[in-house]
């Protein structure tokens, strides 16, 4: 092995290892997230027995902010699933591209609507996280983190085939959902963004049309 080869292998591996350590870690984060999301009830019951004004502001800024930027983080992480390269190439989870599109969805109605005032709005948005974190964590764990066990479970019922149904490839090959789950999540995901810059832009010059009437 000559020193070019021994840098591909070493920034190869680097790069699956990391990227599969992010998907590893992503169930614990989408945990948090989920305890985050369906803790508001607990924390405006907790503000209720608050005396000091102050206090209780800080205390749900406090929960806001960890809340929402758990949320961002995890969106963040999750843009690796819809990177073709890792997502086809390292066999990640099944359905993480749709999770990641649900996800985003989530984060567009808690930026277009007030969910913590708005009853619906806070519905949609758990239901969305709810289903994110299902098409996520299921396919990791009995996809992913469940390839080394395949004899274990096929001699359990005949399950040995489950791992590779959950898994975007396998050693079996390339699944034949992958590239249209894929090729779907990034459309839905290009859409939604290009809905948001449109209606940012809209937004822009409706702001300025409502201070020129204000000003006149």
């Amino acid at each position: 092995m000559n020193a070019q080869d021994f840098t591909d292998a070493l920034v190869n591996g680097g790069e699956g290892w990391l990227v599969l350590s992010v998907a590893a870690v992503l169930p614990m984060l989408w945990t948090f997230t989920l305890i985050l999301q369906f803790s508001r009830p607990y924390v405006i019951r907790f503000l209720g027995t608050l005396t000091l004004r102050f206090g209780g502001d800080v205390w749900w800024l406090s929960y806001v902010l960890m809340r929402d930027a758990l949320l961002l983080v995890t969106l963040t992480l999750s843009i690796v699933f819809l990177m073709p390269n890792l997502y086809i190439g390292l066999g990640l989870p099944l359905t993480a591209p749709f999770a990641t599109v649900l996800l985003m969805w989530a984060l567009v109605v808690k930026l277009l609507r007030d969910a913590d005032d708005d009853p619906q709005a806070f519905r949609i948005v758990s239901l969305l996280m709810v289903a994110a974190s299902v098409l996520y964590i299921v396919p990791q764990i009995y996809g992913l983190e469940a390839a080394d066990q395949v004899d274990r479970l096929d001699s359990f019922a005949g399950l040995g085939g489950i791992p590779a149904a959950l898994s975007a490839a396998s050693d079996a090959g390339t699944n034949a959902l992958a590239w249209p789950i894929l090729w779907v999540s990034l459309v839905l995901f290009a859409l939604t963004g290009g809905f948001l810059f449109v209606r940012f832009l809209m937004g822009l010059g409706r702001e300025t049309s409502d201070e020129d009437a204000a000003a006149a």
